[in-house]
């Protein structure tokens, strides 16, 4: 296989895990949606349904601005956001378990899912910051290929359920 094939192939592949990402995130944040309206409110609750829906819609629509970063700078801002959103999502998640009890199972199934989400995007920050540490030292064309493709190999995450 030439290199020009297989460097669309491995655009290709990113750009279909940048979208499963994308749709991971979103469907996470309307589970939270879903979860959200089934909390009994009261004076308790209310601020923490408000918090967990904030923080919860918030990892995906970040991710979405990562996605389109004009910069590397704002793309790891944007994920740094996510990783910070999706660990506060374990928090709300957690409280929301602790005081509503009927549906603490849930809320534990979806924690599982934020601390995943976390778990990726801090990935991606590590390697977004070791991968502009390598650039920097790349000179020749030929380290800035092997760069490249080190830097799909190192983002390349299995992020299927």
């Amino acid at each position: 296989m030439t290199k020009k094939v297989q460097s669309a192939n491995e655009q290709r592949r990113t750009s279909e895990q940048r979208y499963d990402l994308e749709e991971r995130t979103a469907a996470f944040g309307e589970a939270i949606v879903r979860l959200a309206r089934k909390i009994p409110a009261d004076s308790v609750t209310r601020p923490l349904i408000s918090q967990l829906v904030r923080a919860g819609t918030s990892v995906g629509a970040n991710y979405c601005e990562a996605d389109d970063a004009g910069s590397k700078k704002e793309f790891r801002y944007r994920i740094s956001i996510c990783q910070r959103e999706s660990r506060e999502s374990k928090y709300w998640l957690r409280m929301v378990a602790g005081d509503a009890p009927t549906i603490a199972d849930e809320a534990r199934h979806h924690w599982r899912e934020a601390n995943e989400l976390h778990l990726i995007f801090a990935a991606i920050y590590r390697n977004s910051t070791t991968t502009d540490r390598a650039a920097s030292k790349a000179t020749t064309d030929d380290d800035k290929d092997s760069l490249a493709s080190s830097v799909i190999h190192h983002q390349t995450l299995d992020i299927r359920h």
